[in-house]
């Protein structure tokens, strides 16, 4: 993206950010924001704000890693900030998944690909991320590897899942399937 806040990218007038604020409001209680820039921007749309404690930008498990402290359930649900149309119904599905199988990790499937940035993660296995990431390692499908993960069926609603990179490709006249 040449350098820019995604989330603040806007998509149909308004920041993406705010968009997927919007969708996931209702479905949580206290929304955390990980960012490391335009705080003042993502302060005023969440309840918390929190910055990567590591220098450089390590990728999205850094801002797991800093947010693992303010963790007071027993559980986190991450989203990414580029997915304005995420399902109404995410997080129950991705608890509801953790809750029915035990396993420490939920994740969103769109029936093509695994979005391993739509899940539910047991607070439990957060303490483990500090080494994954001292030892050189980003790859969130890689981390998750480490641990008993369950891949939640959503096929159902697989356009939900369509990120800003998708989106701008379709209104530049690159993909046929215009939204």
């Amino acid at each position: 993206m040449g350098g820019q806040d995604k989330g603040l990218l806007e998509w149909r007038g308004q920041p993406l950010a705010a968009q997927v604020i919007a969708r996931l409001r209702p479905q949580l209680g206290p929304l955390l924001v990980s960012c490391n820039r335009n705080s003042r921007f993502y302060a005023g749309l969440a309840d918390a704000i929190v910055k990567d404690t590591r220098e450089d930008y390590q990728g999205p498990l850094a801002g797991l890693e800093a947010a693992a402290m303010h963790i007071s359930t027993g559980f986190l649900v991450v989203a990414p900030c580029d997915m304005p149309l995420l399902p109404g119904d995410l997080v129950s599905r991705l608890v509801n998944a953790l809750d029915c199988s035990g396993k420490a990790i939920s994740y969103a499937h769109d029936g093509e690909r695994a979005q391993y940035l739509c899940a539910a993660l047991r607070r439990s296995i957060l303490p483990s991320l500090s080494g994954y990431l001292e030892g050189g390692n980003r790859a969130v499908r890689h981390w998750y590897a480490q641990h008993e993960c369950e891949a939640v069926d959503f096929s159902d609603q697989a356009a939900a899942f369509a990120n800003y990179n998708e989106f701008a490709s379709r209104e530049s006249g690159h993909d046929p399937g215009l939204l």
